[in-house]
């Protein structure tokens, strides 16, 4: 039998885009910042000249898969990282967003056969997206060591 997993100590040789929603971007801004220390952290170069790693602004969640299926396209990275930020009003637009957004995702990952990391938190208030932005944990953190993960993955499946 034949085991094969992800690792996280050899980031020094992917290409990773970041695609972050400007919309809610108090949320955002954290996530992003979480991404940026784990990648930081596991090897990857996170300065303004990285050849590495590139940020990408959108202006919301529902941009997010047409911006990524234009980078996946390009076959330059190994890996992409969706940021957003959607929380719930009083209007069905929530569920619009969420659902839209998480499909057209993940159809280009699969229509490109690279990973991409779904980093859009879902909540129904602002302060559980704080929570998972930054008060009680960084899940930017937690999205940017799985796009290591599948990266590597998806490196020693070729």
């Amino acid at each position: 039998m034949v085991s094969i997993e992800g690792r996280f100590n050899d980031a020094s040789n992917f290409r990773i885009a970041i695609v972050v929603a400007r919309f809610n971007d108090l949320i955002t801004n954290k996530l992003l910042s979480g991404c940026i220390d784990c990648l930081q952290r596991h090897g990857v170069d996170t300065s303004e000249s990285s050849p590495q790693l590139d940020i990408i602004w959108v202006p919301g969640s529902m941009e997010l898969p047409l911006i990524c299926q234009s980078l996946a396209s390009k076959g330059k990275y190994q890996v992409l990282i969706t940021l957003g930020a959607v929380i719930r009003g009083d209007t069905p637009h929530f569920e619009v967003v969420i659902n839209e957004s998480s499909k057209g995702i993940a159809s280009v990952a699969r229509e490109n056969g690279i990973p991409i990391i779904y980093g859009v938190l879902t909540t129904d208030t602002m302060q559980q997206a704080l929570e998972r932005a930054g008060i009680k944990s960084n899940l930017g953190w937690n999205y940017a060591l799985q796009a290591l993960e599948m990266a590597s993955l998806m490196k020693a499946l070729r």
